[in-house]
């Protein structure tokens, strides 16, 4: 890619573009030359001038570009190919033959660069979601502003229908949220007073009071927009190796055209002849295909699936995802909602509303997360939730409280003198199923228990099972008890189940799978997990909108808490690998089909060129494929 054409940007139509410009120009006059010419109309100096015009205006860009990298980085260019095959041309006489070649060169040049910086810089589209203007509340009163001079700390009113220009934190009102230009999640989420809200999703209900959290420059969205470009820039191994061998290919390339000039006419062969040869030559090894073969794919994959709501953070990251053999899942959060609920009420005596009114009586002072999942139930069961007074917590065993004169207790089956054996029998089956028990009742009276879970994820087992279609391994990663760990993993179907895990101990697994599958993914929250991201192949971090840390902390990062997004990402790149391999080996094949039937002379300068450009082109278009229909969970429709 040359410099103007890294500068497009999207009000550019084709046809406009300066390259593609110059080369229409070029191939006008072109046109006009030769019809003028067949009708013997204007004298052939005139004819000879028209097609030197025409390959000066038509070569302009690119010419120059080769003649810079030669200059200012000592390096021979396919453009530099390019030039020397044009003049070579001309001074044998071959004006025409120059002329063509300047104008099919730069108008697939042109098509080309226009296509590739597209394709990049298509994600900037996104920032055209966010509105210009923002309605800010100051003095009680709405004045229409720039959402560029929205301050940290003001605060803006977005009504239904409407976008938000910037993020910030709901003040007053409730709505749902679509939060698909950030996350690529198109169900809406209901939002309340205090919950962050994120530039260019679309408020659909009710009227919003938000304050500001991020200026203009610095949301969510112009992060993740500036974080994809960046990502386009950095290159996958394949592309680097390919660059490295086109820079020591073209020079050798320029010499054996130099050899093919000068050798066989000191042997008394027809200068001419190989001359010509030597041009063609030039023109069909030069390696376009092959130097466009990977950037494209790449460029379109990182830009598709930044659209989509993930952030894959360079072309190397791309192309791992495409040779992902295992993939690890933390499980709290990940493959679990990360939401404690209850999911079981047992009753020794009485009633199971009075298991969970006593129970959430006393837990209604605790921070613990089961004691939230208790009271949250008690109030979806509309439980009046009575006064306890000498709250206790008994660190790691439950909490204590009186309740009507009376000492209730919840926690662990330990905490009871008395227990009903065939009872605690039959809640032993609900920690078979991986849930936490939690016994209610008085010191000598056990009454009852409750049974509170981690729920899995509704398309938890969905995307496992596409994964393991892709032929991948599945491995659980938690800290919790192997009890809990091992059901979760068999309801869910999974290969290998780690449990009792330290942070370190993570580190540990990830470096065991890797031994074995070599490409391991690890999936967690960006955080907690943030040392086993960092040593697995890729480090996918979940959930990570409006969170710097966790963007971070991982290789690729889903802006959303959507987990069929993973086997989206590895498929996506997968595809883009494929694509990639594909291009690499057409682009040789050309090379070989090409090289040869130059030295045998076996085609003229135009035909070389034609051929040589629509493979190119072809290479260009295949890449372009990634950016085609895949399933968030993995479905495949091209």
């Amino acid at each position: 890619m040359g410099k103007d054409e890294k500068q497009i940007t999207t009000e550019y139509k084709w046809y406009t573009y300066p390259q593609m410009r110059n080369a229409l120009v070029a191939g006008s006059i072109i046109g006009t030359s030769l019809l003028l010419s067949r009708f013997s109309i204007i004298p052939e100096y005139f004819t000879t001038l028209l097609y030197i015009t025409a390959g000066i205006i038509g070569g302009f860009f690119w010419a120059r570009e080769g003649l810079e990298e030669l200059i200012q980085e000592k390096e021979i260019g396919i453009e530099l190919l390019m030039l020397v095959a044009a003049v070579g041309a001309g001074v044998l006489g071959l004006w025409e033959e120059a002329a063509l070649l300047v104008f099919i060169y730069g108008a697939a040049e042109g098509l080309e660069g226009y296509t590739f910086a597209k394709t990049r810089s298509s994600i900037r589209k996104l920032l055209d979601l966010a509105p210009k203007e923002a309605r800010l509340l100051k003095s009680g009163k709405e004045i229409t502003v720039s959402a560029q001079e929205l301050k940290i700390g003001d605060i803006f009113i977005v009504r239904p229908g409407e976008s938000l220009p910037t993020d910030g934190v709901i003040v007053k009102g409730s709505s749902s949220i679509n939060e698909a230009p950030v996350t690529g999640e198109s169900i809406p989420v209901e939002k309340n007073p205090g919950m962050k809200v994120f530039s260019a999703t679309i408020n659909q209900e009710g009227v919003l009071e938000i304050k500001v959290t991020a200026i203009f420059a610095n949301n969510t969205l112009s992060k993740m927009v500036h974080m994809v470009e960046k990502a386009q820039d950095k290159k996958g191994k394949a592309q680097v190796f390919i660059e490295k061998f086109g820079k020591k290919y073209s020079p050798i390339v320029l010499l054996v055209g130099l050899l093919l000039l000068v050798i066989p006419s000191l042997f008394g062969a027809s200068f001419s002849i190989w001359a010509v040869r030597a041009i063609v030559f030039l023109v069909a090894a030069a390696p376009c295909a092959l130097v466009m073969s990977t950037p494209v794919a790449v460029a379109t994959g990182i830009g598709t699936a930044g659209k989509n709501g993930v952030l894959v953070k360079g072309g190397m990251h791309l192309e791992n995802l495409g040779k992902t053999r295992a993939v690890a899942f933390d499980k709290t959060g990940t493959l679990t909602l990360g939401k404690p609920v209850v999911t079981d009420i047992e009753a020794v005596k009485g009633k199971k509303v009075e298991i969970i009114q006593l129970a959430a009586s006393v837990e209604q002072y605790s921070e613990h997360p089961l004691a939230k999942a208790v009271i949250s139930k008690a109030k979806e069961m509309n439980v009046i939730i009575k006064k306890a007074v000498e709250f206790k917590a008994l660190t790691g065993a439950g909490a204590v409280a009186t309740i009507e004169k009376q000492v209730i207790q919840v926690g662990k089956q330990e905490l009871f003198t008395e227990v009903d054996q065939v009872f605690v029998s039959k809640v032993e089956k609900l920690r078979q199923d991986g849930k936490t028990v939690i016994y209610v009742g008085t010191k000598n009276t056990l009454l009852g228990a409750i049974a509170v879970r981690d729920e899995i994820r509704p398309q938890a087992k969905q995307v496992i099972e596409k994964l393991h279609k892709m032929g991948i391994k599945i491995a659980m990663l938690t800290g919790d008890n192997q009890v809990t760990a091992k059901a979760i993993g068999k309801e869910l179907g999974i290969d290998t189940i780690k449990a009792n895990l330290k942070p370190e101990d993570k580190i540990a697994v990830i470096n065991e799978l890797k031994k074995t599958h070599q490409d391991v993914v690890m999936v967690g929250d960006g955080i907690n997990d943030a040392p086993a991201l960092a040593t697995a192949t890729v480090g996918i971090a979940m959930g990570t909108a409006g969170t710097d840390a966790a963007i971070e902390a991982a290789d690729v990062a889903l802006m959303g808490d959507d987990i069929s997004k993973v086997a989206y990402a590895i498929e996506l790149g997968k595809k883009a690998r494929n694509i990639s391999r594909q291009n690499i080996i057409f682009s040789l094949l050309l090379l070989v089909v090409l090289i040869p039937s130059a030295l045998i002379g076996a085609m003229t300068i135009a035909i070389a060129v034609t051929v040589h450009e629509v493979g190119e082109l072809l290479a260009i278009g295949n890449g372009l494929r990634v950016s085609g229909s895949i399933r968030k969970g993995g479905d495949n429709h091209d």
